[in-house]
């Protein structure tokens, strides 16, 4: 999660694969001056009273994340090296428990901002969910992607399953999909489900930020184009939840995922802003059909 703040590089008119929504038509200095609220003022206040509210309780709960979670090593599962089939043995009941999920927060943040996501997880059946850390002093989304794999690891060993799924909020997303896509981790991820990801850039992140993490959001950053580039053959199946009133999306589209090589659902989330997809009970029903596989996915869900 990166703060807002003012920029005065306009941004880019919606293109066919980039859908314009009220704020992506609206120029980064814009976003938190009157201009925007004109139009949009009902809509964008009660967002953002929602918001601070949001943040208010997540700086409570800020202090439990700081340190790694404790997660108990449930009944291990039997080994299946054929991702994600029944083998002949096995009784009926077997290779239906969900996959562990591992949950990876946004920029300068930590695990606590998936409490209630977590809890919604395990209480409907997953038995495996953890809310992982990566450092703040990481400044490169590649190290905190390769990060990724020796964890990924040892979970699929304790657990016996041999695929993963990945739910990452804002930075946390891309962190997941350069794991996917650039080191090869398709072949242990199952799933990557995407809260807030700035997928193609966004331009509420100041061009000279001082953390490197802060320029890599950026459009065109170096890291963007390498998830832009090929990837024929990714096993690996992506959910982008966007929100049409996400304050730190510009283009708010720029949360959606757009790859050719890719098989993505794209769910537009209607009436919430950033800090609220992690949180939004709507959202997590929908999260947790993503990750069960239970039918398709609505292009739109409306949790206003």
């Amino acid at each position: 999660m990166a703060a807002p703040s003012s920029d005065s590089e306009p941004a880019p008119g919606p293109t066919p694969q980039e859908p314009s929504g009220h704020l992506g038509r609206i120029p980064g200095h814009a976003l938190w001056s009157g201009a925007l609220w004109s139009g949009h003022s009902a809509e964008l206040a009660k967002v953002a009273a929602i918001d601070l509210a949001l943040f208010a309780g997540h700086l409570l709960l800020y202090p439990t994340g700081i340190l790694p979670e404790r997660v108990p090593t449930p009944p291990r599962a039997p080994a299946d090296d054929t991702l994600g089939t029944r083998r002949a043995t096995d009784p009926p009941d077997q290779g239906r428990a969900h996959p562990p999920v591992l949950l990876l927060h946004g920029f300068v943040d930590n695990r606590s901002a998936f409490t209630l996501l977590r809890r919604s997880l395990l209480r409907h059946g997953w038995t495996r969910v953890q809310a992982l850390n990566y450092s703040p002093l990481t400044g490169d989304i590649r190290t905190a992607a390769a990060m990724l794999g020796p964890h990924i690891e040892r979970v699929c060993a304790e657990s016996g399953h041999a695929r993963v799924d990945i739910v990452g909020h804002s930075l946390g997303g891309l962190v997941a999909r350069y794991h996917v896509q650039c080191l090869g981790g398709d072949a242990r991820v199952r799933t990557v489900v995407t809260l807030g990801t700035p997928h193609s850039g966004t331009r509420a992140v100041p061009a000279l930020a001082p953390h490197p993490l802060a320029r890599q959001m950026r459009p065109g950053s170096p890291v963007l184009e390498e998830l832009a580039a090929p990837a024929p053959g990714c096993r690996t199946r992506f959910a982008a939840f966007w929100s049409d009133l996400d304050e730190f999306m510009i283009p708010t589209g720029s949360a959606r995922l757009e790859h050719p090589d890719l098989s993505v659902a794209n769910i537009r989330v209607r009436g919430i802003g950033h800090l609220a997809l992690p949180v939004h009970g709507s959202v997590a029903a929908e999260v947790r059909r993503a990750l069960s596989g239970a039918g398709p996915l609505p292009d739109a869900i409306d949790a206003a």
